[in-house]
């Protein structure tokens, strides 16, 4: 199928999965990121599965049938690909869900394709190379630096469209790149860093008085503007600067779970060592973007490591579904750099991430005043307007504080 087979990805990070697209392609695979937009989605996700599934996976699987309905591709050449870490909820169970809503909406031969590092689903038409592997890695940190650079420049740019496309003729440069082999090495990673900081501080800017909001919640409503209604954009319309916690301190959140897990319940001390190398290097991986940009005009992320140190005494290491303790401890992150304006995003049917998210709130606020949240829901009968109100509501308090 490798040769004969388009294979369709949802977006989340856009961004970000130009690399993997990337990656994938240069692996042979035939890649199609899917950007279709709309209402329909929603109605699609809950004509073919139940109601009461949590909202990114509707809307996952709502894009997947919408596409497959449109005409666009051949049904008999067509695969769908998604991506699972391998935790609780939604990364282990929704390839089944999937497989069952494609049967009732009558496309049960489409193959579908489970990545997880735990290796729940075995593909043998398509494998997970070291050179993918590597590329993906690097994709991420490249990806975390122009989104970054993106949000903190955006809302200032003197000519209107100049930063996006900077952030498009990067994109291209580094596929260029890594189609030729180039950018995948640590010494890589920290000279093209520079240079892309370099080139987006040359963007004639104005100032103007903007409100700093960081944005953190489930990973998925976090980043993709199919799920959050473009929330980045909806900010930057009303006068805001955006932070969005990038997703390579998520990934090391991902791997030190590994570790987290052993020590608290038991396990193989070697491949706890293991895991901990692995961490250690993607860390490294981490500061060639806060080496970057650091001395710049720019504000630079904090490293992992700080943002554990951070939530230590709000929620235990051992809290780590639904976002676990990562999600308390970005929001205390982003207040330290000066984002104390927070929108949650909440999925509907997502208990473990309202519990991390709007549980943890009070113990938030208590431990640093500053911050001033918001606890956004976004589920399929949520009126965008509702949603957009309430956030407009925490901007008038962030405006009335400063």
């Amino acid at each position: 199928m490798k040769r004969s087979h388009t294979i369709l990805i949802p977006e989340m990070l856009p961004i970000h999965f130009e690399f993997i697209h990337q990656a994938l392609e240069d692996e042979g695979y035939q890649i199609e990121m899917l950007h279709n937009r709309g209402p329909q989605i929603i109605h699609t996700g809950l004509r073919y599965i139940h109601n009461d599934i949590c909202y990114p996976a509707l809307l996952v699987l709502g894009q997947f049938i919408d596409a497959l309905q449109s005409g666009k591709y051949d049904i008999d050449k067509t695969a769908l690909l998604f991506i699972q870490t391998g935790g609780g909820c939604r990364a282990s169970n929704y390839i089944h869900l999937y497989r069952k809503g494609l049967q009732n909406a009558g496309f049960g031969n489409v193959p579908i394709i489970g990545i997880s590092v735990n290796g729940f689903e075995k593909n043998p038409g398509f494998k997970l190379s070291i050179d993918i592997i590597r590329k993906c890695g690097c994709g991420l940190v490249y990806g975390d630096l122009l989104m970054l650079l993106q949000h903190q420049i955006r809302p200032y740019e003197a000519v209107k469209g100049e930063t996006d496309a900077r952030v498009q003729a990067w994109i291209k440069k580094i596929r260029q790149m890594m189609h030729r082999g180039k950018g995948l090495t640590l010494a890589w990673l920290k000279k093209l860093n520079r240079e892309i900081v370099k080139d987006f501080e040359r963007i004639p800017c104005v100032a103007r008085e903007r409100t700093k909001v960081g944005v953190v919640g489930e990973i998925y409503m976090k980043y993709a503007p199919l799920g959050n209604n473009d929330l980045v954009l909806f900010l930057e319309g009303n006068e805001c600067e955006c932070m969005v916690p990038g997703i390579m301190a998520y990934a090391l959140y991902c791997v030190n779970m590994m570790i987290e897990r052993i020590h608290i319940y038991g396990g193989n001390r070697l491949v706890a060592a293991v895991v901990g190398i692995l961490l250690w290097h993607m860390g490294r991986m981490e500061q060639t973007i806060i080496d970057a940009v650091a001395g710049t005009k720019f504000t630079a992320p904090s490293s992992f490591r700080q943002i554990r140190e951070l939530t230590n005494g709000v929620i235990d290491y051992g809290v780590t579904m639904g976002e676990g303790w990562m999600l308390p401890g970005e929001i205390l992150d982003l207040s330290e750099l000066g984002y104390p304006n927070i929108v949650c995003t909440q999925p509907f049917g997502c208990m473990p991430n309202h519990i991390v998210g709007r549980g943890v709130m009070s113990k938030v606020c208590e431990r640093d005043p500053r911050v001033n949240a918001v606890a956004v829901d976004y589920d399929p009968g949520a009126a965008r307007v509702n949603q957009e109100n309430r956030i407009k509501l925490m901007l008038a308090t962030a405006r009335s504080n400063a």
